[in-house]
């Protein structure tokens, strides 16, 4: 039998980066029905980490973020930015988050 997997509580306002990632990472994962294990595979990252991350105990640098990311088959963004603000679309990412000019 195989454990169902819970779906994340977004972060409080105003947290850390760290409980964003972890929040976007575990939410990614779960609705791919991935267990942590089958994660760090796919990123080529030590199931450990892949837990550490969730439970936002590490500092993650920028490569592994686009590991997960590429393996979550997200924009790398994506996992930093904060959800919420009712302007947002599905996953919390904001109305005309593509339109931006930088």
């Amino acid at each position: 039998m195989s454990a169902k997997f819970r779906t994340p509580q977004p972060p409080s306002q105003g947290a850390s980066l760290r409980d964003v990632l972890a929040y976007w990472v575990c939410l990614h994962r779960v609705e791919k029905g991935w267990p942590q294990e089958r994660l760090a595979l796919e990123s080529e990252l030590d199931r450990t980490y892949v837990s550490a991350v969730e439970r936002s105990r590490w500092n993650v640098s920028l490569q592994n973020i686009e590991r997960l990311a590429a393996a979550l088959e997200v924009e790398a963004w994506t996992l930093l930015y904060p959800p919420g603000g009712g302007t947002e679309h599905k996953h919390g990412f904001p109305s005309g988050a593509d339109d931006i000019d930088i």
